[in-house]
């Protein structure tokens, strides 16, 4: 990349503490400036609809981060929620809310959302806002009580929407996916980069 290039960006920030995300962006070659996760209520609201949550939980973290910026920044936020139809799970937080999850998904299609946004912040006049939706549709097979049990106790349900990891051991049980892999993880990467390219400053090639 250019001097001048890197010169006339402002820095990029992860509003997301996800290691997942991090690593997800580095395999397209970006380092963020800084990682600074937006402390938000991501409870959805009632009635809320599992895109439109997306969409708002992540226009609302990278609104939270970029109103604090003082100097040129960028903000790179993103939220992902699995959905059954127009219900949201939970992102799992106990083994009993996994248990349900897996119970739920067994057998079935289930849809993953993630919306991401940049927001430029600090004064940065040159970026603008923009956004996309990812859905990507995955198929479990029917899952045994054992089958659950050793999810359960592989232990990479915690803090993830709908009780699994499809980078972890879950990836054993689905049978299909149509769509984004990266997204399930938790970044579309084509449209992330394609969010990047469209930033002055020679993000991307």
């Amino acid at each position: 990349m250019p001097p001048s290039a890197a010169a006339a960006r402002p820095r990029l920030i992860l509003a997301s503490e996800s290691p997942r995300r991090l690593a997800l962006l580095r395999q397209i070659g970006i380092e963020p400036d800084v990682i600074l996760p937006a402390a938000l209520d991501e409870s959805p609201r009632q009635g809320e609809l599992p895109r439109p949550c997306a969409q708002r939980l992540a226009q609302e973290k990278g609104a939270a981060i970029a109103a604090g910026e003082t100097t040129p920044a960028l903000v790179l936020a993103a939220d992902t929620i699995v959905a059954l139809g127009r219900r949201i799970l939970p992102k799992a937080e106990t083994e009993e809310q996994a248990r349900r999850c897996l119970a739920l998904l067994s057998g079935r299609r289930h849809t993953v959302v993630t919306a991401v946004t940049l927001t430029p912040g600090g004064g940065w006049d040159k970026g603008r806002a923009c956004e996309r939706v990812v859905e990507t549709s995955v198929a479990f097979s029917r899952l045994s009580a054992t089958q659950i049990d050793a999810l359960i106790e592989q232990g990479d349900w915690r803090g993830k929407a709908g009780g699994y990891a499809i980078q972890g051991m879950a990836a054993a049980f689905i049978r299909q996916i149509g769509g984004s892999y990266s997204a399930v993880m938790g970044l579309p990467l084509f449209e992330t980069a394609q969010l990047l390219r469209g930033q002055p400053g020679g993000w991307l090639a």
